[in-house]
């Protein structure tokens, strides 16, 4: 045996050893290869005379994407993306901060069911949007963000702008990348925008250097090619000039700018079939609905009916707000606490256990719960503590409650449960309007206001929040008329969304009276959007509750701890802003309270007819919502 296996040693090394320079050989000319693309680029000729730049590129995969909108704000590195853009009959929208392009892009996709898009410059272009792609991480909207770069053979070596951008976008989006020369354009953004839009939706980020978006001959002219020079001088020479030609190599060639197929997870018959044989026994059940459900392929409409046949109670958040429309048997928006604790069967529909659902503790620890979630992190969130699934299904929750009707068709809820949730509804609401009626210390009662705008507000009226206080408030009084005409930021509760989220609105729907909710304090993040919305004509009305303050916080600062300190704002001539950026403002106080109606009803004329409206309102402090916290 040992004889043999040395024999057989001695055949191996005999037949690897002369082989081993041909793998040498091998591994040098694919490291060159990996680094300087030689064969390739000898393969693929460099157009050297041709005018084309890789922005014509990117327009077209935008183009091929159904894009209608592109948001940005100019910036030196982006220029060829937004000249190729517009070009392609791409609207470009230019804003007045980065963030709100990003926030532009998210209410687009949202609304669109389609994928939002923005670009901005390099380096504070970028570090300004940080704030709105986490936000569209957190809010589950698939939005596609491209900033530009120095030049790659730049990096790391001082050029303008020049930060670690990858780093900075790795934790918050599915799908990272930074094309580095023009024939990877097209591949790396359809994936880009596949990634975005399956599964869990979510953010993606693709990064173009400078010299991948211009043409060959400025390119070749700023690396610095010298003509003439020593030795060393040629050698300097042959490695830009690969460089470059590495860039262009095959960059015209034809290549597919379609899109590429979205992944969803869908729910199996099985699941189906489990989750429906538990409701068919329930007594006391109840649906919580969360801002996944309207996501795409399902149509709201489609997911709507089939809510209305099953006949359960719902509860709707988010962007769900408005499913059921302005009035529905089945809806329910008082008093989901005490519900949740009483329910004996609950499914949690895109809904997550996280802090509005108080972790898990709000559900009844004897009930049956079926959670259907896209994400698996957001499907089991906090199960170790406070809660336990019945049956966890990972998959599109549109889709499994239409199948779910489809198995149990009309469900007979007990009209005693029904009857019961709906009149703590109407006990509630019959409250507020008293509420409404107090008057305060001074100014207005902001429940009165918001009473005010609900029954003014038309049946095509898209609401965008933007708030605390105030827009807490709102949440108990305003009403949206039909599904996808509410827009909130979602989990992350950032303030600022309103600008950006109103542009995105209204470019999508431009037959819809568009409100943004906001708070004073919030109005600080996006006024200067008034003047984008004049320039694009996207008129908008604004409804600012103006208490002088960040009253959110003060509202449990103060008892806490005994101090104001920096809580306080001004009641500052917010109407005299916009004016100064092209709309028009009106200040409503206890002077002209008795013609609030009259000034609602101009403020969505004068809106319809082109002109974007601030109403500054002046409001007072009361106890609604009193120990509500921000934590």
């Amino acid at each position: 045996m040992g004889f043999s296996w040395c024999c057989l040693q001695d055949a191996l090394l005999n037949t690897v050893y002369p082989l081993l320079p041909i793998a040498i050989v091998g591994v040098i000319l694919w490291l060159i290869e990996r680094k300087f693309h030689v064969f390739y680029i000898l393969s693929h000729k460099v157009d050297t005379s041709s005018e084309r730049h890789g922005g014509e590129i990117v327009g077209q995969v935008l183009k091929d994407h159904n894009v209608k909108f592109l948001f940005c704000l100019s910036g030196g590195h982006i220029s060829p993306i937004l000249v190729a853009a517009e070009n392609q009959k791409i609207r470009v929208i230019d804003v007045r901060d980065e963030v709100a392009a990003v926030f532009a892009a998210d209410a687009v996709a949202r609304l669109s069911g389609n994928i939002g898009v923005a670009t901005v410059t390099a380096g504070p272009g970028l570090t300004n949007t940080v704030t709105a792609v986490k936000n569209a991480q957190m809010a589950e909207s698939p939005v596609l963000l491209m900033g530009g770069a120095a030049a790659s053979i730049l990096k790391g070596r001082g050029a303008l702008q020049d930060i670690d951008q990858m780093s900075l976008f790795k934790p918050l989006c599915k799908f990272t990348a930074t094309v580095t020369c023009v024939r990877d354009i097209a591949p790396t953004l359809r994936q880009a925008i596949k990634v975005a839009q399956s599964g869990t939706p979510g953010p993606v980020f693709v990064e173009f250097p400078i010299d991948v978006l211009y043409n060959y001959k400025l390119v070749m002219r700023e690396v610095g090619v010298k003509q003439g020079g020593g030795f060393m001088q040629k050698i300097v020479n042959s490695y830009l000039q690969n460089y470059v030609n590495n860039i262009f190599s095959g960059a015209w060639e034809s290549r597919d700018t379609t899109p590429l197929p979205v992944d969803i997870p869908m729910p199996s018959l099985e699941q189906v079939n489990t989750a429906a044989a538990i409701l068919s026994k329930a007594k006391t059940p109840v649906i919580v609905i969360g801002s996944q459900t309207l996501l795409p392929p399902t149509p709201a409409d489609q997911i709507r009916q089939s809510l209305e046949a099953l006949g359960v109670p719902c509860y709707l958040g988010g962007m769900s707000r408005g499913l059921l429309g302005k009035n529905s048997d089945i809806q329910c928006r008082q008093k989901r606490g005490e519900c949740l604790k009483e329910a004996d069967t609950i499914i949690l529909l895109g809904s997550v256990c996280d802090f509005r659902l108080s972790y898990g503790r709000s559900l009844n620890r004897k009930a049956k719960i079926i959670a259907v979630n896209r994400d698996k992190g957001q499907l089991w969130r906090n199960s170790d503590m406070f809660w336990k699934p019945t049956v966890a299904v990972q998959a599109d929750a549109g889709t499994f409650i239409v199948e779910l009707q489809k198995r149990l068709g009309k469900l007979h809820v007990d009209t005693e449960w029904v009857n019961k949730l709906k009149q703590r509804d109407a006990e509630k609401e019959v409250a507020n309007r008293k509420k409404s009626e107090e008057e305060t210390d001074k100014h207005l009662n902001p429940l009165k206001i918001l009473q005010t705008l609900e029954e003014e507000a038309s049946d095509n009226t898209l609401m965008v929040a933007d708030g605390g206080d105030f827009v807490g408030t709102a949440a108990y009084i305003l009403r949206p008329r039909g599904p996808l005409l509410w827009l909130d930021p979602g989990a992350f509760g950032t303030l600022g969304v309103g600008g950006g989220f109103a542009l995105g609105a209204k470019l999508c729907r431009p037959d819809c009276d568009v409100v943004i909710i906001y708070g004073d304090g919030s109005l600080g993040y996006s006024v200067a959007e008034f003047d984008t919305f004049t320039r694009h004509k996207t008129p908008v009305v604004a409804v600012v509750g103006n208490d002088a303050g960040w009253t959110q916080i003060s509202r449990e600062q103060v008892p806490m701890f005994g101090s104001n300190v920096a809580c306080g704002l001004e009641y500052s001539s917010y109407e005299l802003v916009a004016k100064g950026y092209g709309g028009d403002g009106l200040k409503i106080d206890r002077s002209n309270q008795s013609e609030m109606r009259e000034i609602f009803k101009k403020a969505f004329a004068d809106s319809r007819n082109g002109k974007s409206i601030l109403l500054n309102c002046l409001i007072g402090k009361t106890n609604f919502r009193e120990g509500s916290i921000s934590v």
